[in-house]
């Protein structure tokens, strides 16, 4: 098969092999990762310094959003958290759909083992959470218990392909299940009582997303018109609009509009058709029958791709370096500066989240994986051994999206309460993240 380069001249070579290049970096995980960890850092760095009180201010700055008397107030914070989160949470529902659809949630006996031990790896923490919190900042019993997948699985790769496929697959398959159990906590436990109006509201348009769905529409714009009003329903009924994106994700169409089976038949009858038309000669702006067969081309072609593949193609690179560090450093404004630094080391938000990170995932998912395995209800995965189980359960402590997003909604108006959980947040991670690294480079030598 000839090489396409011969279709472009040197100039255009040597820009597909940039944006080639751009492709690769912003596909990389650890690089994404690094990103959000060094807007974190930078957070914390301007919440200590003078910087602190405008930065402060701008965020209390009071944002429209809507079209005439659909309109809602909104800070840049909760813009931020509300809106600008919702894109990433649609990212998380595409993916989730992806695993349900062909990865490795199709499969429910594969699957089974490290969704368990996700449960595991849920309720432990929250279990000592509440234990340290009986009586006080019970609310927050949910900051501990989510995995940030990104971050994760950046620190994971970090190692290369000294980690065994099979405990990728195992860790991808349970932060999945972790981030769907945390999306099932938000919208139970952490929204407010629901407008009912409003909510209706958002059933009708959840509705008509169906309908798209069903009547096999294969245009994103009216998912995406629809996925905003959606965005403002929600908003507007008290649920949290987070939820909106992953509502949005399940119904957007997984499968392409065109009969696959049919398509080389199609393209070795048009091939002729473009030859036939094509004037070597002539300037293609001349060439009307060239062009406008190579339109019916394009065309098709744009609708092999299923529109949920398209749409996780337009929004992953955003998602991963512009909302993730925007939301890092929004929300990782740690101000230590006056702070009693015994009484934010002792509280008991402080050592349920940090203790729920640290040590209840590593127990809740060595513990599920090691009983269902010994009860013989499932098996490890092929070259994966308890080593490596260990390994998963301490990265399952880095969590820094969900349990940031978390700690703002269990807490709204407890300032001292929110400061425990992000600082408690910020040290587990960088604590997991530097163990897990350490103990995963000794349980996965160099081959």
């Amino acid at each position: 098969m000839e090489s396409c380069d011969q279709l472009f001249d040197a100039a255009q070579r040597k820009r597909l092999e940039r944006h080639d290049l751009w492709d690769r970096v912003t596909s990389n995980g650890t690089i994404s990762a690094a990103v959000m960890v060094l807007a974190a850092i930078a957070a914390v760095v301007c919440a200590n310094t003078a910087a602190y009180e405008p930065i402060h201010h701008f965020l209390e700055q009071e944002l429209f959003v809507g079209l005439g008397s659909l309109t809602a107030g909104l800070t840049v914070e909760v813009f931020v958290n509300d809106f600008l989160m919702a894109i990433f949470f649609l990212l998380v529902g595409i993916e989730l759909k992806y695993e349900m659809t062909v990865g490795e949630l199709t499969n429910p006996r594969q699957a089974m083992l490290p969704m368990l031990a996700a449960v595991g790896g849920v309720v432990v923490p929250a279990c000592i959470y509440a234990f340290l919190n009986k009586g006080g900042a019970i609310h927050g019993w949910a900051i501990p218990m989510a995995t940030d997948i990104a971050f994760a699985l950046g620190v994971m790769s970090l190692l290369g392909n000294r980690v065994p496929n099979g405990v990728r697959v195992f860790f991808s398959t349970l932060a999945i299940a972790d981030d769907l159990i945390s999306i099932l906590a938000i919208a139970i436990f952490y929204g407010q009582s629901p407008n009912l109006l409003w909510l209706a509201a958002a059933v009708l348009v959840t509705v008509l997303l169906i309908v798209l769905n069903r009547t096999r529409h294969f245009r994103l714009a009216p998912y995406i018109i629809l996925g905003l009003l959606l965005w403002f329903c929600m908003f507007k009924s008290g649920i949290h609009a987070t939820l909106a994106g992953v509502i949005l994700a399940f119904t957007v169409p997984a499968k392409c509009g065109v009969k696959l089976s049919n398509l080389t038949d199609w393209l070795g009858e048009i091939m002729p058709e473009l030859d036939d038309h094509f004037d070597e000669d002539a300037h293609v702006l001349g060439q009307h029958d060239f062009t406008h067969a190579a339109t019916r081309v394009e065309r098709v072609m744009h609708r092999v791709t299923p529109p949920l593949q398209r749409l996780e193609h337009y929004i992953s690179t955003p998602v991963n370096f512009l909302i993730l560090p925007i939301f890092a450093f929004v929300n990782a404004q740690v101000r230590l500066v006056g702070v009693d630094m015994g009484a934010l080391l002792v509280d008991p938000v402080t050592l349920g989240t940090y203790l729920g990170m640290l040590l209840g995932k590593p127990i809740g998912i060595f513990g599920v994986t090691f009983v269902l395995v010994k009860l013989g209800l499932a098996e490890l995965p092929r070259r994966v051994n308890w080593k490596h189980i260990v390994g998963v359960g301490i990265l399952g402590g880095i969590g820094f999206t969900m349990s940031i997003l978390i700690a703002g909604l269990a807490f709204p108006a407890a300032e001292f309460e929110v400061l425990a959980a992000k600082a408690a947040i910020l040290g587990a991670s960088v604590t997991a993240a530097v163990v897990g690294m350490i103990y995963m480079s000794r349980a996965c030598p160099r081959r």
